[in-house]
C-alpha cells in the first residue's frame, strides 16, 4: 500500500512537467548519485515517458526513497513549486495513513479499523441552549430525547462549516468545540485530519494542518519551540519548517483535549513568546499559541469537556463556540450499521436496544454505542439470544465508567476514589431535591473543581442570566446521576468524605422506604441501579478497576424491603394499573441483580403474578422471564390484555415475537406446575410455532394453558398440535376462546386428542368450528386414548346437523363428563338426537349445557338445558 501510494505521487508529479522539464528531470537523473545507489543508466532514461520515468525511480530507489529523490531533483533544476507541491502532497499522504486507521479499546495486537468505515457523523451545533431546555434535554428518555435532539439540531454545524465566516462576514481564528466524555471529541479531530489530507474539506483554506495531542503535551519536560511543536507533528522529518512559517494564516493547530492539560496557562505577558523558534517550557509554547503572541494570524481548532471552559477563557479569547450533542436517531442506526458491516445483525440489535428506553437514550453517546454494540456483537458470534443478555442497563454503565477511567493519568487515578464519592454526593443530593443542574459553589464544595479532579461526568453549562451569564453543572444524562446516586449507597465512607457530602442522611432504607411510599419517579431508576450496583461483578469491579471499597452488608437490607414490598402486593385483594407497574418494577431490580439465589428468595414471595392491561416492552418480558425462571413453588403467571412488544414493521413481527416471548415461554416451564396465561396479548400464529414443539409440551411442568382471544389461527393450532401428541406432554387443561379457529384446523385437533392422555379440559368457544369441524374433532374424541373430560364449544356456528354425530360420541365415549354447546343454532329436533346418545348406558356425562337461539320450533325452550 505504501508503494502504491508512492507510485500515484510520482506520476501525478512528472505528469505534470512540461516535455521541456521532463527531459531536464531525465538528465539530471542520469548523473547525480543519490542515496548512495549510484545513478540510473542514461540509456534507460533517454526514450523513457513519464510512466517508465516513474517505474525506473520506484525500481533504482524503492517507495519513499524516490520520492525524496524526485523532490531534491526538483529543487536542483529550479523547480521548486513542484518540489513544494510534491512535498505537500506526500506529507498529506504520510497524515491519512497515520490517521486512516484506529484501534479499538479492546483491541487485540494488530488489530484495527479503518476510520471512514466505522465514522458517524455527529450532531453539532453552535447556538446555546437556555437552562430549562438543557433540563428537558437532560431527563428526556427514548423518543422523546432523540425528538430533542433533532429540534436542537436547527444550528447544527459541520465539520466542513466550522470556519465559515459569520454574519458579520468575519472568519473565525479560534473555535472551541465542547462535548461530553465520550461523546466524539477526538474522533471528529482525526476526521478532520483525514479529510484535510484527502483534499475533502479546507483544501484551499490551510495549507498545514497540525494535531496536538494534550495528554502527550503533558509528558513534555524538556523546553522547545513552536516551530518544535511543527517538527514533531509533520510526519516527515525533512519538512521545512521555515517554508511552513512562511504563510501563518493558512495553519491550522487541532489542539485535542484542552481539559487534560495538567499545567497552568496563566502566564504572564513577559513570559509569552513571540518568535516560533524561541526555546521556552511547553506551558509558555502553548499560552504563547493560545494567546495568539506567536503565530498571530494561525488558527485554532480546541477540544474540550465543558469542565474546563473558565480555565480556557482565562487562556484566550474564543471567536466561535460548538458543541457535539452525539448520534441523533438516524445516526445511531447509521452507527450500528457500520459496526456491524451486516444487515441482519444491524437490525436485530437496534431492535434490542430501542425496546429498552435508558439505553436507547444512552447511545447518543458513541462510547456507550460502541460498548452496546461490542457486547451484543460478541453475543451474536456465539449465537446467544440478545433476549437472555446478562449485561444489565448497571453493566453497560459500569463498563462506561470504567473505560473513562481506563486512560487516566497516574496524579488523577490516584484521587479517583475521593472524586467519585464526591460525585455521588452531589448527585444523591439532587435525587432528593430533584434537582439537575447544579451551582459552582456546590462543586467547590466537594473538591470537584481541583485540576486533577474528575470532570468526566459533569458539563459545564453557561445560560444567559439577565445582563450577565450564569455557570450551572449537570451530569452528562439524568440517568447518569441516578447511577452515580446508586453508588453512593454502595460505596464505603472515609470521614474527610462524610463531612463534605451534600446528603446528611447515608441510609438505604430511607431510600427504599421513601420510593415504596411514594413511588418517586426520579428514585426509581436509582433504586434499579442500586440492585445493579450490588451484582458481584458489579461489586468485584468496583474494588479492582475503581479501587473503592463497598459496602455488602446493604444486600440484606435490600432482599428484607423487596420481601416486605413483595407482601404487600398480594395482600391487594384487587390491584390498580398503576400498582400492577409497580409490581413489574419490583422485578426490574430483581433483573439487574442478577444473582438467582437471591431471586428464588425474593419471588417465593410471590404466589400469583397478574398483569392486566399493560404494553410490555421488551425489556419488561426479559426482567419477567428472569423472575419466573427463579420461582421454587407453586405459583401462577396471568398476563391478561397484555401488549406484547412494539409490531412496528410485518417483517420483523414474527422475528420480534420469537426473541421477545420465547425466553418468556420458556421460563415459565422450569417453575413447577406453572399454570400459564397469556389471554389477549395479541399473538398470531408465529408463537405457538416456535413455542410448543420444541418447548412448551417436551418439559413435564406447564399443566395449564390459556392463549384465548389471540389470533393464532388453524396454522398456529397445527403447531400447538405438535406439541401435544408429544410423549412428554402434561398438558391438562388448554383455553382456545376466540383464536380465529375454522373448521381446517379440527384434523389436526382430533389427531392430537387421539394421542394424548394428559389433556383432560379444552375451550373451544368463540371460534367458527361449524358442523364440519365438530364431525372431525368427534373422531378424535371416540379414540380410546382421549381422556378428554371438559369440551366447551360454546358459539362455535353448530347446528343441528353435527348432533347426530355427537349422540354417538356421547354413546362411545367414557371420559366425557361435561359438554357446553350453549349459544350455537341448535333446535328441538337437535337437542332430541343428543338425548338419544345420552340414553345410551355407555354414556358418563354428568353436565350438558345447551342453549338455543332457534324460534321456529313451537316446543322450543329458550331456557338452558343441564
Amino acid at each position: 500500500k505504501a508503494n502504491s501510494g508512492s507510485h500515484d505521487l510520482l506520476l501525478g508529479a512528472l505528469y505534470d512537467l512540461s516535455l521541456e522539464d521532463l527531459k531536464r528531470f531525465k538528465d539530471k537523473l542520469s548523473y547525480s548519485d543519490f542515496e548512495g545507489k549510484g545513478t540510473i543508466p542514461r540509456g534507460r532514461l533517454e526514450n523513457a515517458d513519464a510512466i517508465d520515468t516513474k517505474n525506473l525511480l520506484m525500481e533504482f530507489y524503492g517507495g519513499d526513497a524516490a520520492v525524496n529523490v524526485t523532490i531534491n531533483v526538483f529543487t536542483q533544476i529550479n523547480l521548486r513549486d513542484s518540489a513544494a507541491k510534491l512535498r505537500k502532497e506526500r506529507e498529506k499522504e504520510d497524515i491519512q495513513k497515520k490517521y486512516r486507521v484506529i484501534k479499538d479499546m479492546n483491541s487485540r495486537f494488530g488489530e484495527s479499523v479503518i476510520l471512514n468505515t466505522r465514522y458517524t457523523k455527529l450532531t453539532i451545533v453552535d447556538k446555546p441552549c437556555h437552562a430549562k431546555e438543557r433540563e428537558h434535554e437532560i431527563m428526556a428518555m427514548g423518543r422523546r430525547h432523540a425528538e430533542i435532539m433533532t429540534k436542537r439540531a436547527h444550528s447544527v454545524i459541520t465539520t466542513e462549516t466550522l470556519f465559515k465566516p459569520d454574519e458579520d462576514r468575519q472568519t473565525p481564528q479560534v473555535v472551541v468545540l465542547l462535548g461530553a466524555a465520550g461523546i466524539g471529541k477526538t474522533m471528529t479531530a482525526k476526521k478532520i485530519m483525514c479529510d484535510w489530507a484527502a483534499g475533502e474539506i479546507y483544501n484551499e483554506k490551510f495549507d498545514y494542518v497540525f494535531y496536538i495531542n494534550c495528554r502527550e503535551m503533558n509528558y513534555l519536560t524538556k523546553q522547545g519551540s513552536v516551530a518544535d511543536l511543527i517538527r514533531k507533528n509533520c510526519p516527515n522529518s525533512n519538512t521545512p519548517v521555515s517554508e511552513i512559517l512562511v504563510k501563518p494564516e493558512k495553519l491550522l493547530f487541532i489542539i485535542d483535549g484542552f481539559d487534560e492539560l495538567r499545567f497552568s496557562l496563566d502566564q504572564s505577558e513577559d513570559n509569552l513568546c513571540s518568535d516560533p523558534w524561541e526555546m521556552k517550557p511547553v506551558e509558555i509554547i502553548l499560552s504563547s499559541l493560545f494567546r495568539k503572541t506567536v503565530l498571530p494570524t494561525s488558527h485554532l481548532l480546541i477540544t474540550m469537556r465543558p469542565t474546563a471552559l473558565e480555565k480556557l477563557e482565562q487562556s484566550l479569547e474564543c471567536s466561535r463556540y460548538a458543541e457535539i450533542l452525539g448520534f441523533c436517531e438516524a445516526e445511531r442506526e447509521e452507527y450500528f450499521h457500520k459496526f456491524f458491516g451486516n444487515e441482519r445483525q444491524a437490525r436485530q440489535a437496534l431492535r434490542f436496544v430501542r425496546e429498552n428506553e435508558i439505553l436507547f437514550t444512552m447511545c447518543f453517546v458513541p462510547i456507550v454505542c460502541w460498548i452496546i454494540c461490542t457486547v451484543v456483537k460478541q453475543q451474536l458470534e456465539k449465537g446467544e439470544d440478545l433476549a437472555q443478555t446478562s449485561k444489565t442497563v448497571t453493566g453497560v454503565y459500569m463498563l462506561y465508567l470504567s473505560s473513562l477511567v481506563k486512560p487516566l493519568c497516574s496524579n488523577m487515578k490516584k484521587h479517583l476514589q475521593a472524586n467519585l464519592r464526591g460525585l455521588c454526593s452531589l448527585a444523591a443530593d439532587g435525587i432528593w431535591k430533584q434537582k439537575i443542574l447544579f451551582e459552582e459553589e456546590e462543586i467547590k464544595m466537594l473538591g470537584l473543581d481541583q485540576a486533577d479532579s474528575l470532570p468526566l461526568f459533569l458539563n459545564e453549562n453557561i445560560f444567559q442570566k439577565d445582563i450577565d451569564y450564569e455557570c450551572l453543572y449537570s451530569f452528562i444524562h439524568l440517568s447518569f446521576q441516578e447511577f452515580f446516586a446508586a453508588m453512593f449507597y454502595v460505596l464505603e465512607d472515609d470521614e474527610e468524605t462524610a463531612k463534605k457530602s451534600l446528603t446528611s442522611k447515608k441510609d438505604v432504607n430511607h431510600l427504599l422506604k421513601t420510593y415504596g411510599k411514594y413511588k418517586n419517579n426520579y428514585m426509581m431508576v436509582t433504586v434499579h441501579f442500586l440492585f445493579g450496583l450490588l451484582n458481584k461483578e458489579r461489586l468485584n469491579d468496583m474494588e479492582k478497576k475503581l479501587h473503592c471499597k463497598t459496602s455488602p452488608a446493604i444486600k440484606l437490607d435490600l432482599l428484607r424491603w423487596f420481601e416486605a414490598e413483595a407482601k404487600k402486593f398480594s395482600s391487594l385483594p384487587y390491584k390498580t394499573s398503576e400498582e400492577l407497574r409497580d409490581q413489574l418494577e419490583l422485578f426490574h431490580c430483581l433483573y439487574e441483580y442478577q444473582e438467582e439465589e437471591f431471586a428464588k428468595r425474593a419471588m417465593d414471595n410471590f404466589q400469583e403474578i397478574r398483569l392486566e392491561h399493560i404494553r410490555l416492552t421488551t425489556m419488561d418480558e426479559i426482567a419477567l422471564s428472569f423472575c419466573v425462571k427463579n420461582c421454587c413453588s407453586r405459583q401462577s403467571l396471568y398476563l391478561c390484555n397484555c401488549t406484547l412488544g412494539i409490531g412496528e414493521r410485518e417483517e420483523g413481527w414474527r422475528a420480534k415475537l420469537r426473541k421477545q416471548l420465547f425466553p418468556l415461554a420458556e421460563v415459565t416451564l422450569i417453575c413447577p406446575f406453572l399454570p400459564f396465561s397469556l389471554s389477549s396479548c395479541k399473538l398470531s400464529s408465529a408463537f405457538p410455532e416456535d413455542l410448543s414443539p420444541k418447548t412448551l409440551f417436551t418439559k413435564h411442568s406447564l399443566e395449564k394453558l390459556d392463549l384465548s382471544a389471540n389470533t393464532l389461527g388453524d396454522s398456529g393450532l397445527k403447531h400447538l398440535c405438535e406439541g401435544l401428541k408429544h410423549s412428554h406432554c402434561k398438558l391438562q387443561t388448554l383455553l382456545l376462546w376466540q383464536c380465529s379457529l375454522t373448521a381446517a384446523c379440527c384434523g389436526d385437533l382430533a389427531a392430537a386428542l387421539s394421542t394424548n392422555q394428559s389433556l383432560t379440559e379444552l375451550e373451544l368457544s368463540g371460534n367458527e368450528l361449524g358442523d364440519s369441524g365438530i364431525k372431525l374433532l368427534c373422531n378424535g374424541l371416540k379414540h380410546p386414548s382421549c381422556k378428554l373430560q371438559k369440551l366447551v364449544v360454546w358459539d362455535c356456528h353448530l347446528t343441528d346437523a353435527c348432533c347426530g354425530d355427537l349422540s354417538s360420541l356421547l354413546s362411545t365415549n367414557r371420559s366425557l363428563r361435561e359438554l357446553n354447546l350453549s349459544g350455537n343454532n341448535l333446535s328441538y329436533s337437535g337437542v332430541k338426537l343428543l338425548c338419544e346418545g345420552l340414553k345410551h348406558p355407555n354414556c358418563k356425562l354428568e353436565k350438558l349445557d345447551v342453549c338455543w337461539a332457534s324460534n321456529h320450533d313451537s316446543n322450543g325452550w329458550n331456557e338452558p338445558m343441564r
